[in-house]
């Protein structure tokens, strides 16, 4: 059976969002975010607050399970953004639907910008994160249980039995980097000789491995 992840606003995320901070904190009530604007900012233009309307605040973008035979890791990542929810702009929060199939998984990756706050609702799911002294911390949800993974840390999120989990990331833009991808399919690519000493690794190995992560 597929797993279905949503990354959805709790309260714990805004508790954790208070703390951490990555985004700059809003000057206004709420900034629809202007698509159609050419402008660009860090963040992005805002229509006036005169022209809020609760559809700015609403969103069916994660209604839709995501295909997870696109890749062959078996995982697929539907986001919120500015263009299907855009009175999250300034917000320092983002919402996303993960489809993750039976015995896979999401990825080791990392958020730099932002935390990440975990709820299972039902089934089973494996997590787990490594700290910058390579110590890993691993734990099994339930129903009911809860998990942070702290900022910029890589971290995943294993499927074990069919589970549906919600989740929060810290920041408007929080940014995903999978470790594997990043090391090996990077554009241009890291010189073999870096990977080589880097891994303990053959050139063969380098090649194979590029191969099977699709670059």
């Amino acid at each position: 059976k597929c797993v279905v992840l949503f990354l959805q606003l709790c309260l714990g995320l805004t508790l954790l969002s208070g703390l951490a901070k990555p985004d700059p904190d809003p000057l206004q009530d709420y900034c629809i975010a202007d698509t159609k604007s050419p402008l660009y900012l860090n963040g992005a233009p805002y229509l006036n607050p005169t022209l809020a309307h609760s559809s700015h605040f609403t969103t069916s973008a994660l209604a839709k399970a995501g295909d997870t035979k696109a890749n062959q890791f078996g995982f697929s990542v539907t986001l919120t953004t500015l263009a299907n929810l855009p009175g999250i702009n300034t917000m320092g929060l983002t919402m996303a639907r993960v489809d993750i199939a039976a015995d896979d998984l999401v990825l080791p990756h990392s958020h730099p910008r932002a935390s990440k706050v975990t709820i299972c609702l039902q089934g089973v799911i494996l997590v787990g994160f490594v700290d910058t002294s390579n110590r890993l911390f691993t734990q099994k949800l339930e129903p009911g249980d809860s998990f942070v993974f702290p900022r910029g840390l890589i971290h995943f999120l294993y499927n074990m039995e069919p589970e549906k989990p919600i989740s929060g990331l810290s920041s408007q833009n929080p940014g995903a980097q999978i470790a594997s991808r990043a090391a090996f399919v990077s554009n241009p690519p890291i010189l073999e000789v870096v990977l080589e000493k880097a891994f303990q690794i053959s050139r063969q190995d380098i090649t194979k491995i590029r191969k099977n992560l699709g670059g």
